[in-house]
């Protein structure tokens, strides 16, 4: 059995994977930390264990330490790692390298910066191959293709001279796959490979997994904070928190009778349609007091004064949209006709009311971004945007000059990555500061930065935000931050484009109940999109489902999840991992 009893475990057993006592520092402004403690656990042939636990809990810094390729500043203090029977810290770095691709393998959490975007698919590949099989010659180059044709990708010999800008992000990881598994390794370490992926391609990437490991035997340590994933796929669960293994049970044990409170909060912080109306977090975001994500006292007021122009209740929708569709034009070869334009968005057709929450889902690539940039007015430039789109009654689409200024203040948006969204040359006070300068001209520079003190505390952040930089907040943080900028202009209308996507399950809950309680306090109405359909069933009053560009199915939240009509909507549920 897998449990904390590993630690005794002799390096003879049949674990693949046996960590005893292992303790990683690391040297930072503040002194040493530890960022992983006494951690012990085994993994078996055949075997999924699922790593959980929110973001610095020390998981990654424990797949890291296996591999020896923790950061300059970090080391292994104690502790010892088999492979087998084989103790990886005692080995020179010679003999680890061997290790690394060989014998265990790893897929990093984002493709698009662990694939190197200067060499091809195929070159990646065989550079795998050729360090570490027996595989040379044209051997190489054939096995490379099977391996991409054993992941799913289409006309695999081709697309070996391709480079990874030409392949979607599913596609992406499919290859980091085939690399990862291409010397056939012992050991896979899947450091959360689905977290940016929308249901139906993590679905396909999991089966994937799953096929491989029982055609090789393989032992995967996944490295999650995503329940719903290791529910469906885990053997045994280990909850970190603060570098330790606080509780480790066989999977079906850990969801139905966890013992540990720590993994009962996150349990219970999973949004669901049953706990719509209450709220997710450990907080309250309504109450005077809670605790920011920075452990920071915050003291929240609530104040009013953030929407002083919504005070008149508005009849009717006050977004609509009518045949909206969105073109590229493509360029002529020499010599020959015009192509017609490439359709990326046909026909879209939705109405908004004044505190709803309508959710656009699809998979990616169907037009969801592309719907919520040209509301906004960010396509003018690059695209030709056909259709109405009225807006408090004012034409969005044909707005100019100081019309087009007054609606900006009336339609915002929260992107998906708080990390490039935010300037990192400027202070949040400077970033809350500048919408409000440009959209709000009437307001004196004493009544901004009040303004900006409400904003900060009406989010849970601590006094001293406007004095700092992005990059010393938290995801979560930097989140609650963008939420910030974009109500400092007062808003009726709110797109929220996947912006929980990337965060904990804890932090998560935090943005949702945020959201949420500025919703009922303010009736702004949320254009939501996202592919998290427990987010979903939670938050949204009505849901619409794109596919191909178009709107195939619109309906009450209860009526679509309960009854879907078309059968995009169904593949959709079907994908949907569930507790």
């Amino acid at each position: 059995m897998t449990d904390l009893s590993v630690q005794q475990h002799s390096p003879h057993s049949e674990a693949v994977l046996s960590i005893r006592n292992l303790s990683v520092h690391i040297a930072s402004d503040a002194g040493v930390q530890e960022a992983v403690k006494s951690l012990g656990l085994a993994i078996s042939r055949g075997e999924t264990f699922a790593l959980v636990g929110e973001s610095g809990c020390g998981k990654s810094m424990t797949a890291l330490a296996l591999l020896r390729l923790l950061p300059d500043a970090g080391w292994i203090a104690s502790g010892q790692i088999f492979l087998g029977q084989t103790e990886l810290n005692g080995l020179a770095e010679e003999g680890m390298r061997g290790v690394r691709g060989g014998q265990v393998g790893i897929i990093f959490q984002e493709p698009s910066t662990s694939l190197n975007p200067v060499m091809n698919i195929g070159d990646q590949l065989i550079e795998t191959l050729r360090a570490h099989t027996s595989y040379r010659g044209k051997a190489l180059k054939q096995r490379a293709a099977w391996w991409l044709k054993r992941v799913g990708i289409p006309d695999a010999e081709k697309r070996l001279s391709d480079y990874p800008f030409q392949f979607s992000g599913g596609q992406k990881q499919r290859i980091m796959i085939a690399i990862a598994l291409a010397a056939e390794p012992r050991l896979l370490i899947a450091d959360e490979p689905t977290t940016a992926l929308d249901v139906t391609v993590q679905a396909q990437i999991l089966d994937l997994l799953a096929d491989i490991q029982k055609e090789m035997g393989l032992a995967i340590m996944l490295i999650t904070h995503d329940l719903a994933v290791v529910k469906n796929v885990a053997d045994y669960v280990a909850l970190m928190r603060a570098g330790e293994i606080v509780e480790t049970l066989d999977a079906a044990t850990f969801f139905a009778a966890a013992k540990h409170p720590y993994a009962r909060q996150l349990l219970a912080a999973i949004p669901t349609f049953a706990k719509r109306g209450k709220p997710l977090s450990a907080f309250d975001p309504n109450s005077a007091v809670h605790e920011s994500a920075a452990g920071i006292t915050v003291q929240t007021t609530a104040s009013n004064s953030m929407h002083k122009g919504h005070s008149k209740p508005v009849d009717g929708p006050v977004l609509v949209v009518k045949n909206l569709s969105v073109s590229y034009s493509r360029k002529s070869a020499l010599f020959m006709p015009t192509p017609e334009p490439l359709k990326i968005i046909e026909d879209v057709s939705f109405d908004l009311r004044a505190g709803e929450t309508l959710a656009l889902l699809g998979e990616s690539g169907c037009g969801k971004t592309t719907t919520a940039k040209a509301l906004l007015r960010l396509l003018d430039k690059q695209a030709r945007v056909a259709g109405q789109a009225h807006l408090l009654g004012e034409n969005l689409l044909t707005a100019r000059g100081a019309q087009l200024r007054s609606m900006r203040q009336t339609i915002q948006i929260v992107f998906q990555d708080p990390y490039a969204s935010l300037d990192p040359r400027m202070l949040v006070g400077e970033i809350l500061d500048e919408g409000i300068a440009a959209l709000r001209p009437d307001r004196s520079r004493s009544d901004r930065a009040a303004q900006v003190r409400s904003l900060l505390d009406r989010v849970g952040l601590p006094v001293n935000t406007s004095e700092r930089y992005p990059h010393e907040f938290s995801g979560g943080q930097r989140q609650r931050i963008a939420i910030a900028r974009a109500l400092a202009v007062e808003p009726t209308v709110l797109i929220c484009d996947e912006p929980t996507s990337a965060l904990d399950v804890s932090v998560q809950a935090q943005i949702i109940d945020l959201l949420r309680a500025l919703q009922l306090e303010f009736e702004i109405a949320y254009l939501f999109i996202t592919h998290n359909f427990g987010v979903v069933e939670y938050l949204s009053d009505r849901i619409a489902i794109m596919h191909q560009g178009k709107i195939v199915e619109t309906g009450s939240t209860e009526n679509v999840l309960s009854s879907p009509a078309h059968s995009e909507t169904q593949r959709l549920l079907a994908a949907v991992p569930r507790l």
